[in-house]
């Protein structure tokens, strides 16, 4: 960095003014100037880790803890602090958020029946299993964990919401990073890898069922009339989203792709989104349940249509925003502020989400008459977290149920277990190849 530019990056100008006396052009160009450091690093960290089988989230993640407190922050001068002032730190969580809704919005649009359907009574098995284990083991986890992180920035988590989050965070499986994954390493069209695609569909639907549910509980803070309210106003708006905005939505979607109105559709669809984001905050649930719920009643239909003319264009966007949601995940971590009874916990926390998937995949798949070498590939595919357990770590964060250390860890856990999967996967020639519908609605 040279002279002249680090009092632009730390919020000062060359003359030493303050951020608060620059103009409003000044600042809009920080805050560009640090997308694109994120958006260069993520991409280049991304390639490197794509070389040795790994997913390019885990880089992308890898870049935004790089640039916060935990890499850079360590180094002479608090660059993290000139990189990223604290006054622009809001205008970049602003995009980030912007960026979550977006891709939680695909997330939902994503989730396909025909998925499931070729091995629904195994997937649904696997997936409530895994989910089970973990989630229970979570809870006991809890238990221990709690009394060292039960106060957030003054305020006192209750056991019961604290233990709940635990629990969904360990239920995680990563949908999007998975089918990354199995495309990787060419198990698409094997018998465990369209079984864990199954299976992730319905652990994802069923984790952010959780997470809308731990929302409520912390917008309740303990007033159960107010949980019973937010209750009823989510139920009321899942029904008006599935039995009124689910037809009007279909209707358009045909006529408008009949008239090639492709620019109106995907302004109108990522409106949709955000709207639907809102409406769900106001409710008191967290924004994300709204935008994935509005993906998930979307159209799939014309399929070729729009993946070529909406779904691309989105996943663009998304490569472009979400890098800053990785940098605003990153400045959050902190691994200096960890104790070595800190990382005890750590590493038992990465224990206890490692045995809940596994043991919880495994076992079903060994009952259903799957042989140990698929049954271990099937743990390991659902024990996948990615980017998926950074939006809940993300959202517990905004509620306020988790301290910093405990994000440090969790988010720590969340690239272990991610990283863990490909190198220790069974190569294709040994797993029994798909013989019926392979899963052809996979978006990679």
């Amino acid at each position: 960095m040279t002279a002249a530019a680090a009092p632009l990056l730390s919020g000062q100008t060359a003359g030493g003014t303050p951020l608060a006396a620059r103009s409003a052009d000044m600042v809009t160009g920080i805050m560009l100037a640090d997308i694109a450091v994120v958006i260069l690093l993520g991409l280049v960290l991304g390639r490197l880790f794509g070389r040795i089988r790994q997913p390019a989230v885990i880089g992308e993640i890898t870049a935004g803890i790089a640039l916060g407190p935990s890499v850079l922050g360590q180094l002479p001068g608090d660059l993290t602090q000139r990189l990223f002032p604290s006054d622009i730190r809001p205008l970049l969580n602003g995009v980030s958020q912007v960026a979550l809704v977006l891709f939680m919005f695909v997330v939902g649009w994503e989730f396909e029946k025909r998925l499931v359907r070729p091995h629904a009574g195994l997937a649904a098995g696997v997936s409530l299993s895994s989910i089970a284990v973990a989630f229970g083991l979570g809870v006991a986890l809890a238990v221990y964990l709690h009394p060292q992180h039960s106060t957030v920035a003054g305020h006192h988590v209750s056991f019961a919401t604290f233990a709940v989050f635990l629990g969904t965070a360990m239920s995680v499986t990563a949908f999007p990073v998975l089918a990354r994954i199995l495309n990787d390493n060419k198990l698409l069209d094997t018998r465990v890898g369209s079984l864990a695609l199954a299976s992730a569909a319905i652990d994802d639907v069923l984790a952010w069922c959780l997470l809308a549910y731990v929302s409520a509980m912390v917008s309740a803070d303990g007033d159960y009339a107010k949980l019973v309210r937010v209750a009823g106003f989510g139920l009321l708006f899942t029904a008006g989203m599935l039995l009124v905005v689910r037809p009007l939505l279909d209707a358009l979607v045909w006529r408008w792709a009949a008239a090639e109105r492709w620019g109106q559709l995907l302004a109108v669809l990522a409106a949709g989104a955000l709207v639907s984001a809102w409406l769900t905050s106001w409710i008191g649930v967290h924004a994300i349940f709204g935008a994935f719920l509005f993906g998930f009643i979307t159209p799939r239909e014309p399929a070729a249509l729009l993946t070529s003319h909406v779904r691309k264009p989105l996943d663009d966007m998304n490569l472009v925003l979400l890098p800053v949601f990785f940098v605003v995940t990153g400045l959050n971590v902190d691994l200096g502020a960890l104790t070595a009874e800190d990382t005890v916990a750590m590493l038992l926390i990465i224990a206890v989400a490692c045995v809940g998937k596994l043991l919880g995949a495994i076992v079903p798949a060994r009952l259903a008459g799957l042989g140990w070498r698929e049954s271990k590939d099937l743990g390991l595919l659902m024990n996948t977290r990615g980017l998926t357990e950074l939006v809940i770590l993300n959202a517990a964060m905004t509620l306020g149920v988790l301290d910093v250390r405990m994000f440090t860890m969790m988010v720590v856990m969340a690239l272990v277990t991610t990283a863990m999967a490909g190198p220790l996967l069974s190569g294709r020639d040994a797993l029994v190849a798909v013989t019926s519908e392979k899963p052809k609605a996979v978006r990679l």
